[in-house]
């Protein structure tokens, strides 16, 4: 079967603040946002399955992490303390990857206009 590339999204509510920006720059107060995971996942189709991936298992392997980042403060998640949409892409792949060996790159979108992707 040929080579495919799936993706997942996920969607948590959430709040930061930019502790490195300057102290004029609204990011430094607290404030926050409807975050939207994306997870992409590449390989080849089973050919009895005729999954790449089952989906049911990508949500298994994504729980633990939305359990850890819905409503609360990212900057109190430890690895988290700068919680931009950069860190915060790193900080899901580098815990998903070992689930998720397949995984090609993490997207998190803060607004439905501005996103980060990881791709390891």
């Amino acid at each position: 079967m040929p080579s495919m590339t799936i993706s997942q999204a996920f969607v948590f509510e959430a709040a930061h603040y930019l502790p490195h920006v300057p102290e004029a720059h609204r990011c430094r107060r607290l404030h926050g946002h409807s975050y939207r995971i994306e997870l992409r996942i590449a390989g080849d189709v089973d050919a009895h399955t005729g999954f790449v991936v089952d989906f049911f298992e990508v949500e298994k392997a994504f729980q633990p992490l939305l359990e850890q980042l819905d409503h609360y403060l990212l900057n109190d998640i430890a690895g988290l303390e700068n919680p931009t949409a950069e860190n915060i892409a790193i900080w899901i792949f580098d815990r998903i990857r070992l689930a998720l060996p397949q995984l090609q790159a993490v997207k998190v979108f803060e607004t439905p206009m501005c996103w980060a992707e990881y791709c390891g």
